[in-house]
């Protein structure tokens, strides 16, 4: 059993390719030709996509979740900024998403974003951060940050899926 994980999905095809070739898989030619059990290769994105499609509701998430694209989180933030009575002049919403993805990529938590917030903006995007994710979840929808967070959240809050993802490249070598 393989994993392997890259960035870019341009990466990951060659990686595809490639390990295909060394392997020598199989292809179906037809649908009643047996499946053949390949390597899990992907992007970090796509992988946490696969994990969090079998275990989003340990999170609170529905069973069919969605991921809001950029335009989808302009909207949100939009809205969310509306709600805190923010206009474009003092934060713009792709500023806004901006900050709470830096935030995110440094696992910054909703609650621990005032305190990390300097400027002005930065407050400003503090105080509509938990507004936001909440919004996200009421939706039942995660944002390309979230995929990745809200993975690792599930493996360290949930020890048991992350023994069960685990297990699922497990492999036990056996001479030939």
């Amino acid at each position: 059993r393989i994993l392997a994980v890259t960035f870019t999905n341009k990466a990951a095809n060659e990686m595809r390719e490639r390990i295909g070739q060394l392997l020598r898989l199989p292809r179906r030619t037809k649908r009643s030709d047996p499946p053949v059990k390949k390597p899990v290769i992907g992007t970090f994105h796509s992988h946490c996509v696969q994990i969090l499609k079998r275990h989003a509701t340990k999170l609170g998430y529905p069973e069919k979740f969605t991921i809001y694209d950029r335009g989808d989180c302009e909207s949100l933030a939009r809205t969310v900024l509306r709600e805190l009575r923010l206009n474009d002049q003092m934060i713009k919403p792709g500023d806004f998403l901006s900050i709470i993805s830096g935030w995110k990529s440094n696992g910054v938590s909703p609650t621990g974003a005032q305190s990390r917030a300097v400027t002005d903006k930065e407050h400003l995007a503090a105080s509509g951060y938990a507004r936001y994710q909440r919004a996200l979840k009421l939706r039942g929808a995660f944002d390309f940050d979230d995929l990745l967070i809200c993975t690792e959240t599930l493996f360290r809050d949930q020890p048991n899926i992350r023994a069960i993802e685990a297990s699922r490249f497990d492999h036990i070598l056996v001479d030939e």
